[in-house]
């Protein structure tokens, strides 16, 4: 019998993590009684063994916005422009997290998303570092088995000819326009090595991705390239709107720009003692000339 997305997403989530991502999930999750509903660890960290100077990263799950805010302006600012970003220690480790209502999280992982943000990254391989109960973790495994589906439907009618049919092929494809729709500081060659680092298990979730959808395509080429158009316009705009919406939720947060910046693009930026006291300013600043250099696109 052919392994279906949803198959290969629920054994994916449930394969273990690093007791201490283990522990920094439960410990996010903590600050949200009653609204916490899953915590998901995802990103370049997921491959690596050595966990200290490092930066992990995560998506909390919630309820709702209300449930998990109270009262507070971040419910609104999450509800608008989601989602919020805010960093996070425990037992010497970093990470950020972001946070989504089940709700947003499963419109952001299908067609219906706003950007590509969300299922472009759950395209890609995560764990499912804790849930509230079974409820929780059945709602995530159902979302995360659209993204790969999004990805295939919004990418093979730009691919050619008899690679429309390759797994990797599309993958690679689909990074690449995801990439694109975003201002990101990886080289250009990033989104191909995603794949190429674990291309068995690219290839078996693009099978079920292309099995599933049985051929059918979005739309055709013509129209699908302007569509991406469209959305290369709007997601770097929101690019924007959201690194100045984290000024105010991320302590830190123009520092650790500057690293992933500096990391991933070979920079070599040092921030100076006033971009750190005014960290919106620093972001408007520091955005053209980083436009200018190449160092994110």
């Amino acid at each position: 019998m052919a392994e279906t997305l949803t198959d290969l997403v629920a054994a994916e989530l449930a394969e273990p993590v690093d007791p201490r991502v283990a522990a920094m999930a439960a410990a996010i999750a903590a600050l949200y009684p009653g609204a916490a509903r899953a915590v998901l660890f995802y990103g370049s960290c997921l491959r690596e063994r050595q966990l200290e100077g490092l930066m992990l990263d995560f998506y909390l799950i919630v309820s709702g916005y209300r449930a998990a805010y109270g009262r507070s302006w971040l419910a609104a600012a999450n509800r608008l422009i989601p989602p919020n970003v805010f960093p996070f220690e425990h037992d010497g480790l970093a990470a950020k997290y972001a946070v989504l209502s089940e709700a947003d999280f499963a419109r952001e992982c299908g067609l219906r998303a706003r950007s590509v943000s969300v299922w472009a990254r759950f395209a890609q391989p995560s764990r499912l570092a804790w849930a509230a109960d079974a409820a929780a973790r059945a709602r995530a495994v159902a979302s995360i088995a659209e993204a790969a589906s999004t990805l295939f439907a919004l990418t093979r009618p730009l691919v050619r000819g008899d690679a429309r049919n390759d797994p990797l092929a599309v993958f690679r494809a689909g990074f690449a326009l995801t990439y694109g729709a975003e201002l990101r500081a990886e080289r250009r060659q990033r989104a191909g090595s995603i794949v190429d680092a674990d291309a068995e298990r690219y290839r078996r979730f693009g099978r079920a991705a292309i099995a599933e959808r049985g051929g059918e395509m979005e739309a055709g080429p013509k129209a699908m390239q302007r569509a991406w158009r469209w959305r290369r316009r709007k997601g770097k705009a929101l690019t924007i709107v959201r690194l100045v919406k984290a000024s105010a939720t991320f302590a830190g947060g123009v520092d650790y720009l500057a690293w992933k910046i500096n990391r991933h693009a070979g920079t070599q930026i040092v921030l100076k003692p006033w971009q750190r006291r005014w960290p919106l300013a620093a972001a408007i600043t520091l955005l053209p000339r980083l436009l200018k250099r190449r160092a994110i696109r």
